[in-house]
């Protein structure tokens, strides 16, 4: 199948950074406008940036449970990936509302899902190709909200046992950045991983931040 010339940014590449991007004036009033992130490679040069898309209702009453669309652009302002989440209830006790988002590249071609799994005791999530076959899975930590220190989400083979990489969340720096509720994440994977599964990646670790860590900071 033929590879979109911008998805060979992820060919040699086993490191993403995702930072996002606060404005000023909703850090100092605390209100949300849509998201904006940077995705950098592991030099720190910015590659692709994201906006969220969704309503003022959404964001600011369904947080964190509402739906989005996030648009991946590169440095000419081309879309290259696009994240979609319905909106579904989030609760451990409602199995039947378990998380999903789909991602596309380019948009409109189906690169891969995302699937929450029910587990009692930890974050479990199962990444698929555009066909719907399970590729790996990602497994979080019992506690993600410990101390403002790093969480490690670990990337695995399907019968989890060996891990392959992570996706972290990292709270360095937070001092300087309580004012500002900035999220910065890595995403770690084999390079030699399909570059549309490393695409539904960065789709994971948008649906991570949503689910685990968006409010982490209120009330602070």
């Amino acid at each position: 199948q033929h590879l979109p010339s911008f998805l060979f940014f992820f060919k040699q590449l086993d490191q993403i950074i995702i930072h996002q991007q606060v404005e000023l004036l909703e850090a100092i009033l605390g209100t949300e406008t849509s998201s904006k992130y940077e995705i950098k490679n592991h030099l720190g040069q910015r590659v692709y940036f994201a906006v969220e898309e969704n309503d003022c209702f959404d964001r600011n009453l369904c947080s964190p449970i509402r739906s989005f669309t996030i648009r991946i652009a590169d440095n000419t302002g081309r879309e290259v990936i696009t994240v979609n989440r319905p909106l579904r209830c989030n609760s451990c006790w409602f199995p039947c509302f378990l998380q999903e988002l789909e991602v596309q590249s380019p948009p409109g071609t189906i690169a891969g899902y995302v699937v929450q799994n029910w587990d009692p005791f930890l974050p479990k999530f199962t990444v698929q190709n555009a066909g719907k076959e399970d590729v790996l899975k990602i497994i979080g930590p019992y506690a993600t909200c410990g101390c403002f220190e790093d969480v490690d989400f670990e990337v695995k083979a399907l019968n989890e046992m060996s891990t392959i990489g992570k996706i972290s969340k990292y709270w360095s720096g937070f001092v300087n950045n309580v004012f500002t509720n900035t999220a910065n994440f890595g995403i770690q994977v084999p390079v030699d991983l399909d570059v549309r599964i490393k695409a539904v990646m960065i789709g994971a670790c948008f649906l991570i931040d949503l689910m685990f860590f968006e409010n982490s900071l209120d009330g602070l």
